[in-house]
């Protein structure tokens, strides 16, 4: 993993984690010495991330990014082309959600950054692993975006829009409902 892509992981990580990560952890987790994340950590800082750094590991405070909510609809054969049409632009996929009537909302963090992280993902789906859990709302899904400014969070939309990706916001055909019979808003 390169050192741009490690720092990305590393604050779309301190981006999710609600507890401090000790520098030790991410050290094991990213296969560097803990002086190379202290490295990053200051490299982050000068980008404009807040990150504290306690006795217990590091806490981002807030982020610089840009952040946006998406709504989708495809096909699996496109998830490929979606994500990559995402990290292409500059964007990260922090996660996926899907809002069910009955189980309500079921999310999964992704932190997909990179065309590396793509394939791996993608490869965890078709080999048996996994499905894509928009399965279980007809295609319907969400996605939190993080790039580094709203003009290319606006980019990635217009993309995702050219591409038949985005979904309406309403339904006419199911009142109350976001999208889909099994999609609910609550």
């Amino acid at each position: 993993m390169k050192a741009v892509e490690r720092r990305k992981s590393i604050a779309a990580l301190l981006m999710t984690e609600k507890n401090a990560v000790s520098g030790s952890a991410l050290a094991q987790l990213f296969h560097v010495s803990r002086q190379i994340i202290v490295q990053d950590i200051a490299l982050l800082k000068g980008q404009g991330y807040d990150i504290l750094s306690t006795h217990q590991g590091y806490v981002l405070q807030k982020s610089p990014l840009a952040e946006r909510i998406v709504k989708l609809r495809h096909s699996s054969d496109q998830t490929e082309d979606e994500l990559c049409t995402i990290v292409d632009l500059g964007g990260t996929v922090v996660d996926v959600f899907v809002r069910h009537k009955v189980y309500g909302k079921l999310s999964a963090p992704l932190n997909i950054s990179s065309r590396q992280q793509v394939l791996l993902f993608i490869e965890g789906v078709r080999t048996g692993k996994s499905v894509e859990l928009m399965n279980i709302t007809g295609g319907y899904h969400y996605h939190t975006i993080r790039a580094d400014s709203e003009r290319i969070l606006d980019e990635i939309v217009a993309r995702l829009r050219d591409r038949g990706y985005l979904a309406p916001e309403k339904d006419p055909q199911v009142p109350g409902d976001l999208s889909h019979p099994a999609v609910s808003d609550t």
